[in-house]
């Protein structure tokens, strides 16, 4: 019998890791001629066939075969250009019996979509980030993208105009902060400058292109005619933005100076799973402007035709990724051309190159949308994909962040950027299981692998430090793409409210503190079946708040000052700490 089981269960392995079969494809009705090479033809002869024989049959069907390349020797493949007759050299080829097949040379193409806006020629930026190959996947349909700026010049309405090259694109309910209205059009122009980079309508003959032209716009105007806003604006029309659905938010302004109640704001919109993309500024300096260097937030910088970062552009620790922003030094034509409306006179429509990271920040905005479109289900997935297929040099670096954007790239990555296990927090639980049983007496101390091995112990501690991230790659793998549950499962316990955690973001005390372990040790003084439990789960975050304080993790949310972060993490460390060395010498004493 047992030998039974073992056979059943390496059998029901053995499917499990096999390699799923191959979706059937019915190659649909079509001929090779609708695109054929005008007098010529491939033949594909038996795998290996010598060159010899090949020359033989060329001299008796009076064709000029030769190989098609180095890889002819193997493959078989020759070819024959200047062939007068087509048909007829086929009839005389087929039916031999070294030949597999014979057809006429048929002509491809690269699928890269281009628009047949007239100055889309004049938007060397788009091709920088290989947009003509990304709209062969994805043009961002059904995403909406909140413009946080001077509103758009999206109607005719009183003294206000739509700018011809956004007739037709899709706009949804937008709000006026500046004024109280329900009617956010521009004065200024900046901000339908910047709507026309991430959703300008594509391919109508008219004016230029933009990156995610199905996308739907949402304007929100937070600045006034002058360009000039206040925190209290920005951080209402950002919660107003994702209350109404927004997924990408931009944001092309800033400035030096902190707001708690903005940074609190784009933590909010994280949470709600939207993606929010700011300005790096213009200072030309080394410190990113906020909102660009809030917590959760995408800080752009900016760089020109060549490649380099514009000398205008901030940089710095708070910079995520760079985008076309124009230089203007390098003469005419080096700036960022789109539709928007005459600075002096906004009831005149004109084409404007504008330069600065407000212009490279809806670049990476469309750059989301795409991304959301094509299955993208979290702003995690969302910028790992952004970060993962930038043109970089490797590592990440202060002046360029994760790289350049590259849509292409950034499409390709998307699904492939799974983030690796840290395993460093489990390694900590070791060390401190070690320094926690060495401090208990011998005759109560229990053994190491005892503890380790038990699994009520293991998979408490599992997830609290590491997670279940095996779980996502293994429903991706078998199911398809995970629900939430399994998402937010994959993740260590403390991060459960998705609240990021990492360099310069902000996390929740609750969680982040010795209050999860504390208070299940109070269950488990009745309840003895949870000790082990109570343990694994409390050394796991001892560990991961002493890890976090060590590898210098952020501010904790609601503290009244930023210093206080890390003796907050280590004091509940050490509480965890001692709450598992309570649970570990009842156990060892029954």
């Amino acid at each position: 019998m047992r030998s039974g089981w073992c056979l059943g269960g390496a059998l029901l392995l053995a499917a499990a890791c096999a390699p799923s079969p191959a979706r059937t494809k019915v190659t649909p009705p079509g001929s090779a001629r609708a695109s054929a090479v005008p007098h010529a033809l491939v033949i594909d002869f038996r795998d290996g066939t010598p060159a010899e024989e090949v020359a033989e049959r060329a001299r008796r069907w009076g064709l000029p075969l030769r190989f098609n390349s180095v890889e002819g020797a193997r493959s078989g493949i020759a070819i024959a250009d200047g062939v007068d007759d087509v048909d007829a050299a086929l009839a005389r080829v087929r039916g031999d019996a070294d030949v597999e097949e014979a057809e006429p040379l048929v002509q491809v193409e690269a699928l890269a979509f281009t628009p047949n806006d007239p100055e889309f020629g004049k938007q060397w930026n788009l091709r920088m980030i290989h947009m003509p190959e990304a709209w062969d996947i994805s043009h961002g349909k059904g995403v909406t993208v909140a413009v946080i700026d001077t509103g758009i010049a999206y109607e005719d309405r009183d003294d206000f105009v739509q700018v011809p090259d956004l007739a037709g694109a899709r706009f949804v309910e937008g709000y006026d902060f500046v004024n109280d209205t329900t009617h956010p059009n521009d004065e200024n122009g900046h901000g339908t400058h910047v709507a026309g980079t991430i959703a300008q309508r594509t391919n109508n003959g008219v004016g230029v292109a933009g990156v995610a032209f199905e996308a739907r716009l949402m304007p929100l105007k937070v600045l006034d005619r002058s360009g000039i806003g206040n925190s209290a604006d920005i951080a209402d029309a950002i919660r107003w933005a994702v209350d109404h659905g927004a997924k990408v938010l931009n944001l092309s302004l800033g400035g030096p100076g902190y707001s708690g109640v903005m940074e609190r704001a784009v933590a909010y919109a994280r949470s709600k799973g939207a993606v929010v993309v700011c300005a790096a500024g213009n200072s030309g300096q080394g410190q990113v402007s906020y909102p660009a260097a809030y917590a959760g937030a995408v800080g752009v910088g900016a760089v020109g035709p060549d490649g380099q970062l514009a000398p205008y552009s901030s940089y710095g620790e708070a910079l995520d990724i760079v985008a076309p922003g124009g230089n203007t030094r390098l003469g005419p034509g080096n700036g960022i051309l789109q539709a928007t409306i005459d600075r002096s006179d906004f009831r005149k429509p004109v084409l404007a190159e504008y330069q600065g990271t407000s212009m490279a920040t809806p670049h990476v905005a469309g750059v989301a949308a795409l991304l959301f479109a094509a299955g993208a289900r979290s702003p995690d997935e969302v910028e790992r994909a952004l970060y993962a297929g930038a043109t970089s040099d490797g590592a990440w670096t202060p002046r360029a962040g994760h790289g350049r954007l590259d849509a292409l790239g950034a499409l390709n990555a998307l699904g492939k950027t799974a983030p690796g296990v840290d395993w460093t927090p489990l390694v900590w639980s070791a060390a401190l299981l070690a320094l926690l049983l060495l401090s208990l007496q011998t005759k109560v101390r229990p053994g190491f692998l005892n503890v380790l091995l038990n699994p009520a112990t293991l998979l408490p501690l599992l997830l609290s430090t590491v997670g279940l991230w095996f779980l996502k790659l293994l429903w991706q793998r078998f199911i398809g793409h995970p629900p939430s549950a399994a998402e937010v499962l994959s993740l260590p316990l403390p991060d459960w409210e998705r609240i990021l955690f990492g360099r310069g973001r902000l996390a929740s005390p609750v969680m982040y503190s010795a209050l999860v372990p504390a208070v299940t040790a109070l269950v488990a003084v009745k309840w003895r079946a949870l000790r082990p439990v109570v343990a694994g789960l409390s050394l796991g975050f001892s560990a991961f708040l002493l890890y976090a304080a060590w590898a210098k993790a952020p501010g904790i949310a609601y503290l009244p000052f930023t210093f206080l972060a890390r003796p907050w993490l280590v004091l509940n460390g050490l509480l965890a700490a001692l709450v598992c060395r309570a649970m570990l010498r009842r156990e060892a004493r029954r």
